[in-house]
């Protein structure tokens, strides 16, 4: 199957934490890393989804928010390091490409926001992800 989303990063499930409606997955980057995702027990059931699977991350660009450094007081808990590898702007809006410890992420973000941090190729940042903004494909 092919996809639109180009944020797919594969990784190792650590924990699933299943509820009565949701579930919470931990995963670990194969760059190292970890991210936790938030999807319903019925995807845990039907993907098969257990400690030790092999998953890849999907995540769509316009979900990746870009700080300079870790933030603090927030309820996002997935806060990726990485390094600016491109940054093409338009008049609005910029695509930002992030290499990550084990993958690359692309986040859509305003034009004005690239200026007021000062992106450029080389600059370190953290990509910002919701977990519910997490998608798991099984590999």
């Amino acid at each position: 199957m092919s996809l639109s989303i180009r944020n797919q990063i594969a990784g190792t499930v650590l924990a699933v934490t299943v509820g009565e409606a949701m579930a919470t997955v931990k995963v670990r980057l194969d760059g190292g890393q970890e991210i936790t995702a938030a999807i319903t027990a019925n995807a845990v059931k039907d993907l098969g989804i257990t400690s030790g699977s092999g998953v890849k991350a999907l995540v769509k660009a316009t979900e990746v928010a870009l700080a300079t450094g870790p933030v603090e007081n927030i309820s996002i808990r997935n806060q990726l390091t990485g390094t600016v590898s491109d940054v093409a702007t338009g008049p609005a809006m910029a695509a930002v490409k992030v290499n990550v410890n084990g993958g690359h992420l692309t986040a859509a973000v305003t034009a004005d926001a690239v200026e007021a941090l000062g992106l450029s190729a080389g600059s370190s940042v953290v990509a910002l992800i919701k977990s519910t903004e997490i998608s798991l494909a099984t590999v």
